[in-house]
């Protein structure tokens, strides 16, 4: 791959939310940025605005119109496109089954592990021949954002679950009966679609990335009824988006400014075949 191009003189931002549906509708200021990058264009231009005095960029993760299901989201541009834009910290709310029992639709989640069982999808920065590049992972999120993700939960009475494993599935169906038994006999809390590669594509930017879920249903090895349906998921993520919502913006608000995290250290800058943005 040739250099990719590093200038941009547009709008800046410092924090990134991807999947900022109902959420770019907020910002003060609001403007649109069209931007490409070596991997495409994001899923949609990017908005940057104010969310209570931070400058904010929002993509949504599957289109305004929702029309990129989970294996052909494009997050390679969409985090580089956030990155280009001066952003460092990146959130990354998602929907969610539960594999625990306990932690029922409308449960706020924020994992401190990922499981990726996801294939096919653009999984790397770093895939050319050439300098190797190897990114500690064995934390996937950020401990800071996590920290302001958890504390904001609980003063707004949401009773977060602190940790736990989100592993994500390459969809777009849902879990077998016997898929979902299995991730819950691993111990694995909550099961997705769209949390990797993007986490591991973040840390490769050196971005912290801090993931926000919502349980929508129990997972097809809890429930006894006919199983997970799309009609349900959308049914209860539309029930919560103002409580969701309220608890993204305060977060952003939250988030640390400066640069002292582990996760800005993730690369070495001597070995990159190319300069980031």
């Amino acid at each position: 791959m040739a250099a990719p191009s590093t200038s941009y003189d547009g709008p800046r931002a410092e924090v990134g939310v991807i999947g900022g549906s109902g959420l770019y509708d907020l910002l003060d200021d609001a403007q649109t940025v069209v931007l490409d990058t070596p991997w495409g264009p994001p899923s949609d231009p990017l908005t940057i605005g104010e969310v209570g005095g931070r400058r904010t960029a929002f993509v949504p993760r599957h289109g305004t119109d929702h029309r990129f299901p989970p294996h052909r989201v494009n997050y390679r541009a969409n985090l580089w496109a956030l990155r280009s834009v001066g952003v460092r910290q990146v959130l990354g709310p998602c929907a969610v089954g539960s594999l625990v029992a306990a932690h029922d639709a409308g449960t706020v989640v924020v994992p401190d592990q990922l499981v990726d069982r996801t294939w096919g999808r653009g999984h790397t920065f770093y895939d050319d021949v050439g300098p190797v590049v190897h990114v500690a992972f064995a934390d996937p999120y950020c401990p800071r954002g996590r920290r302001v993700a958890v504390d904001a939960a609980d003063a707004s009475g949401l009773g977060p679950v602190d940790g736990g494993a989100l592993v994500v599935v390459n969809g777009p169906r849902f879990s077998s009966r016997a898929e979902s038994l299995w991730y819950q006999s691993q111990g694995w809390t909550v099961v997705g679609m769209t949390g990797a590669p993007e986490a591991a594509l973040a840390r490769e930017l050196a971005l912290c990335y801090t993931s926000i879920a919502l349980v929508t249903d129990l997972d097809a090895g809890l429930e006894h009824g006919a199983g997970v349906t799309h009609d349900e998921v959308l049914r209860v993520f539309a029930a919560n988006i103002h409580t969701f919502r309220a608890l993204l913006l305060d977060v952003v608000q939250a988030l640390p400014s400066d640069d002292d995290c582990s996760c800005r250290q993730a690369l070495d800058a001597q070995r990159l075949p190319f300069e980031l943005p």
